[in-house]
């Protein structure tokens, strides 16, 4: 049937990013301005908090932790299973990431496996929101307001996600979302960091910025500062008036992006269903913005050759996520505590999804996967 390779995930770029692209680059200004400000006030509005855009989310984690005086000798908990990006934005903190485990059923963070590793030198929870789903959020946010941590969501995967009718990134301490070319909406690169806690945001600001003190507003204005001072670390994260052109094209297609992006999980489910071979996890669609499609193979099943059958017929698959428990960086000997990680990783395995795919397509994919697992 196919003759072109169905791609795991792409971003799905109109005319209207092209055009604002232009329009950025017709003004000869292409740093952090106005078109950046309006994409902050934009998000800001959507969510009604406060929005801090950077260059990417890995960078939004950073600042965020940063932000939260988290440092060397400090410890953050945070689930194995997620993009090395989660754990490097902690250790490049001079932190330490603690690898937690996973709830088998979502692939979000096992909470009771967070209680077990709590210590005194824990000071934050990064939750992550695995293929945009929260998990335990309430959980999460109870055992931080009893042990005085504070809650850093990696929120990359979730944006457009809502928990109980509110939008995620609307409510909780800090959530940092990610807008590179594969999200759920894109700005080419990019990320944001949303919270109510005004000093927090103005911290990231300054830092986003090379710590340089309220230079956000001379950079909105499209002038810079000449004369500063700088009083903490600070990293060039800030985004660019390119980036923000684009993400604001982007989140006006943001309501159609959700409805195919549920619409394409759910045909993956009803399909799967009616295979005992395959287990699909359950997601709430009415809130979950499924960002990936994630499902389980048989224990038995070669899940390298399978990938490579696929991709000789045209299908990209995807492995969402080496655990970072294993990388050399980040090795630890608490495999035993890891149970579900463990068990779940071997069979993990990521098919097509995004706005740009066909019914079609989900129904090719879902039957090749079947005949291959006979």
């Amino acid at each position: 049937m196919q003759k072109e390779t169905i791609r795991l995930s792409k971003p799905i770029i109109g005319i209207e990013e092209k055009n604002a692209v232009l329009d950025v680059l017709s003004t000869e200004r292409l740093g952090m301005g106005d078109v950046v400000e309006k994409f902050e006030n934009q998000l800001g509005k959507l969510l009604k908090r406060e929005v801090t855009c950077c260059v990417n989310g890995t960078s939004g984690l950073h600042l965020a932790l940063q932000a939260c005086g988290i440092g060397v000798g400090d410890e953050v908990l945070v689930q194995s299973m997620t993009y090395v990006a989660s754990f490097q934005a902690i250790s490049a903190c001079g932190a330490t990431p603690i690898p937690c485990d996973v709830k088998a059923n979502s692939l979000t963070l096992d909470v009771e496996d967070v209680k077990r590793k709590l210590n005194p030198k824990s000071k934050a929870i990064m939750p992550v929101h695995f293929a945009g789903d929260v998990g335990e959020l309430d959980a999460v946010y109870e055992l931080a307001k009893a042990n005085s941590l504070r809650v850093i969501e990696d929120g990359a995967h979730a944006f457009g996600s809502s928990y109980k009718n509110k939008k995620v990134g609307s409510f909780g301490d800090i959530c940092c979302f990610s807008f590179d070319g594969i999200k759920n909406i894109t700005s080419g690169e990019g990320g944001c960091v949303v919270s109510n806690d005004k000093k927090v945001i103005s911290l990231i600001q300054n830092a986003r910025l090379l710590g340089i003190k309220n230079d956000t507003e001379k950079r909105f204005g499209n002038t810079r500062s000449w004369h500063f001072d700088v009083s903490n670390q600070g990293w060039r994260y800030h985004m660019s008036d390119i980036m923000a052109a684009i993400g604001i094209e982007q989140l006006k297609k943001l309501d159609y992006f959700i409805k195919r992006r549920r619409k394409l999980a759910r045909l993956y489910d009803a399909i799967f269903l009616q295979n005992d071979k395959v287990t699909a996890f359950n997601r709430n669609y009415h809130e979950v913005v499924p960002h990936i499609y994630s499902i389980l193979l048989p224990k038995e099943m070669n899940r390298d050759h399978l990938r490579n059958k696929l991709l000789d017929i045209g299908i990209e698959t995807g492995v969402h996520y080496m655990p970072n428990h294993k990388l050399s960086l980040y090795k630890t000997n608490e495999i035993s505590s890891l149970k579900n990680t463990e068990e779940i990783y071997p069979r993990l395995i990521s098919l097509p999804l995004h706005p740009g795919l066909e019914e079609c397509h989900i129904e090719y994919i879902t039957s090749e996967v079947n005949k291959l697992l006979g």
